[in-house]
C-alpha cells in the first residue's frame, strides 16, 4: 500500500529550486530521508504537512491530497520540527495535552494520553515542571511526545537528535525505533547522520538538489560483503599471525580481524587456528556494506550542521 506519493513535485523560491520534479512512492515502515544541507528535505516535509504550497506537481499522504485536504490529513500525522519551538512558561503536561486537543482528542482523553505518552518518552516524573528548566534532551522528548500523543498513523521527524549528546542520541533513536516497530506507526526520519539512518530505518530516500537520487531498502543497500569479521576472546594478534602464516590476508579493525572469504576452506582454517591457539571464538560473520560507502563520493562537509531549505 502506497502511503506517500508525489508526482513531479516542484517548489521554487525566489532564486532557489528546492524541489525539482520529485517523484516518490513510499510504503509504510521507518523511512530515512537524507541529503545535503539545502537538498530539499525540510521543504518536502512541510509540503507533505500541507504547510507549504508547491509551485507545481501533486502530493498525497494516506490518500489525502495534501493541498486540498490538509486539515483532515493532519489529524493522522505527527510532526516533530527541527527548531526549538516550545513555550517555556508552561509544563510538558499542559503543552502536550493542548496539542492533543488541537489534534482532535476530547479534553479528558487528551490528559490521559498525555500522561501515557510522557511516560513512554521518559518524562513522567518531570511532567509538571515548567519547560524553561528542561535540558535540550528533555525538550526533544517533549517535541517527540506532542507528535505521538494523538496516536498518528504517520510521524514526520525533522532532525530529532539535534543538539543531543551520544547517550541522548542513543535513547532518542531507541524511542523512535520502538514507536515504529511496536506501535506500527510509519516514520519519516530526516537526518544528516548516516549512522542514525542505518541504525533505525528499513528504507532510505536520498534527495539531491530537489531530485530523487535513490529509493531502496536498507537490506539492499547494506547487503553482505565477501569479508569475514572475526572476534576472539584472547590475543587477536596471535590469530592474525597464524592466519598470515597460512597465506590469509588479514586486516585489523578495532577488536575485529577482517579477512576475504574466497571459499569455505577459509572457515576451516579459522576454526583450526582458533582451537590450536586455545582462543574463544566470540563472533564470525560476514561484514555488511555501510551507508558511508555509498556517500564517499559526495562533497566534503555535506554532513555538517547548517541551514536547510
Amino acid at each position: 500500500m502506497t502511503l506517500i506519493r508525489t508526482i513531479s513535485l516542484t517548489k521554487r523560491f525566489a532564486r532557489v529550486m528546492a524541489l525539482d520534479g520529485l517523484d516518490l512512492e513510499l510504503e509504510p515502515g521507518i523511512i530515512g530521508l537524507v541529503g545535503a544541507n539545502g537538498a530539499g528535505k525540510s521543504t518536502l516535509i512541510k509540503i507533505l504537512l500541507g504547510l507549504l504550497q508547491p509551485t507545481s506537481g501533486s502530493a498525497e499522504v494516506m490518500g489525502f491530497d495534501v493541498f486540498r485536504q490538509g486539515p483532515e490529513l493532519r489529524q493522522f500525522v505527527g510532526y516533530m520540527p527541527e527548531h526549538d519551538c516550545l513555550p517555556t512558561e508552561v509544563s510538558a503536561t499542559e503543552f502536550v495535552a493542548h496539542m492533543a486537543q488541537i489534534s482532535g482528542l476530547p479534553r479528558a482523553a487528551a490528559r490521559e494520553r498525555t500522561a501515557e505518552t510522557l511516560r513512554h518518552v521518559g518524562l513522567f516524573e518531570e511532567r509538571y515542571r515548567e519547560m524553561r528548566g528542561y535540558s535540550t534532551g528533555m525538550k526533544q522528548r517533549v517535541k517527540l511526545a506532542q507528535a505521538l500523543v494523538h496516536d498518528p498513523r504517520l510521524m514526520l521527524l525533522d532532525e530529532p537528535t539535534n543538539g543531543l549528546d551520544p547517550e541522548g542520541r542513543d535513547e532518542m533513536l531507541h524511542l523512535i525505533r520502538r514507536i515504529g516497530t511496536e506501535f506500527g506507526i510509519t516514520i519519516v526520519l530526516s537526518s544528516h547522520l548516516l549512522s542514525e539512518i542505518e541504525r533505525v530505518c528499513d528504507h532510505l530516500i536520498e534527495i539531491e538538489d530537489g531530485r530523487l537520487v535513490r529509493s531502496a531498502s536498507m537490506t539492499a543497500l547494506t547487503a553482505p560483503t565477501s569479508v569475514l569479521a572475526i572476534e576472539v576472546d584472547g590475543d587477536a594478534g596471535q590469530l592474525a599471525d597464524r592466519l598470515r602464516e597460512q597465506g590469509v590476508a588479514v586486516n585489523r579493525s578495532g577488536r575485529f580481524l577482517l579477512v576475504q572469504k574466497e571459499d569455505d576452506a577459509l572457515l576451516d582454517i579459522i576454526r583450526d587456528s582458533v582451537v590450536d591457539l586455545e582462543l574463544g571464538l566470540v563472533r564470525l560473520e560476514q561484514s555488511r556494506r555501510r551507508l558511508e560507502e555509498l556517500f564517499q563520493s559526495l562533497p566534503a562537509g555535506e554532513e555538517q550542521e547548517g541551514s536547510r531549505v
